[in-house]
């Protein structure tokens, strides 16, 4: 029952945690620290909600989490489904229903993530092939593909064979060639480091949970700091002034949203003047100390979760 208890504490602290870092200002300073931040409260949340629910159903067998998931499926087996050890407790109708639920929880987050995955895949292989169509190579514009839209438009579309970024007509009538080389680097960006596979779980979460308001929240603190990782990758090349200017003029143009798979240069207002006040005024980014002290305590919470499946206590 410790287990169960510690188990449950860490679910909540990731909870209150979560509403804390949301509200914080150091992840502007530290994007890509922030994101792991975000998976790794991600993984405790679940891990540790399933496992005091385990804990607790399994607490019978005594052997903690991974030992008494090995007892059930024995005790199962032998008794043609019928839990002996857990049905002769005093809570062994509750403790059955923990187990079921924690089981319940499992396949609901699993199938979300699987669900995400096959619908983002077959959305992304559809417009893929819409762009064959419809879109065009233009010489002056390199890496990238050009759409005949009036709208003013630029997002990247992943792949595993074929990744493309495509610049809407629009797009091309709105900025200057500084800009929208600013822009396409801002892109690409996104397409080297995988950020829709950063995105999936937050996704699949949504997907689970479609009415929980702070799902979508925190989906949304993820999006914006993966803006930010992409525009700092895209200030390596560009000077950060031309990402912000094109940032402002999609803004003004009444820029249309990014299709279904795909990732945008531009989000919703408050993000995007979020993200031109970080690239015209730098901040100081995480010093190498911050850095291992938050991904140390990172660690340790997940080495922490482990432990407590694997200890019987």
């Amino acid at each position: 029952m410790v287990s169960a208890a510690l188990l449950s504490a860490i679910a909540v602290g990731c909870c209150v945690a979560a509403a804390r870092f949301r509200q914080a200002s150091w992840p502007r300073r530290g994007p890509y620290v922030a994101v792991i931040v975000w998976q790794v409260l991600g993984l405790a949340w679940g891990f540790s909600i399933i496992g005091a629910l385990l804990a607790f159903g399994l607490a019978p067998y005594g052997r903690g989490v991974v030992g008494g998931l090995a007892a059930l499926v024995a005790d199962a087996s032998s008794h043609d489904l019928y839990l002996s050890e857990i049905a002769g407790t005093t809570l062994g109708a509750t403790q059955v229903g923990a187990v079921i639920l924690a089981f319940s929880l499992t396949l609901l987050l699993f199938s979300g993530l699987v669900a995400s995955f096959v619908q983002v895949v077959r959305v992304r292989r559809r417009h893929h092939d819409l762009l064959g169509l419809v879109a065009h190579d233009d010489p002056e514009v390199p890496g990238a593909r050009i759409l005949d839209h009036p709208a003013a438009a630029a997002y990247c579309l992943p792949g595993v064979l074929r990744s493309q970024v495509v610049v809407s007509a629009g797009a091309l009538e709105v900025l200057d060639r500084s800009e929208l080389a600013a822009v396409i680097a801002h892109e690409h960006a996104h397409l080297r480091q995988r950020h829709d596979l950063v995105l999936l779980p937050f996704s699949s979460l949504k997907r689970a949970f479609p009415h929980v308001r702070m799902v979508e929240v925190y989906y949304r603190a993820v999006a914006l700091l993966i803006e930010m990782c992409a525009d700092d990758q895209a200030r390596r090349e560009r000077s950060p002034k031309e990402l912000a200017m094109a940032l402002l003029r999609f803004g003004a143009s009444g820029t249309s949203q990014a299709p279904a798979g795909a990732l945008a240069a531009t989000a919703d207002e408050p993000e995007v003047l979020t993200r031109v006040s970080r690239l015209l005024y730098p901040v100081q980014q995480l010093t190498r100390r911050q850095t291992t002290a938050v991904l140390s305590a990172a660690v340790t919470l997940l080495c922490a979760i482990t432990a407590l499946w694997s200890m019987p206590l």
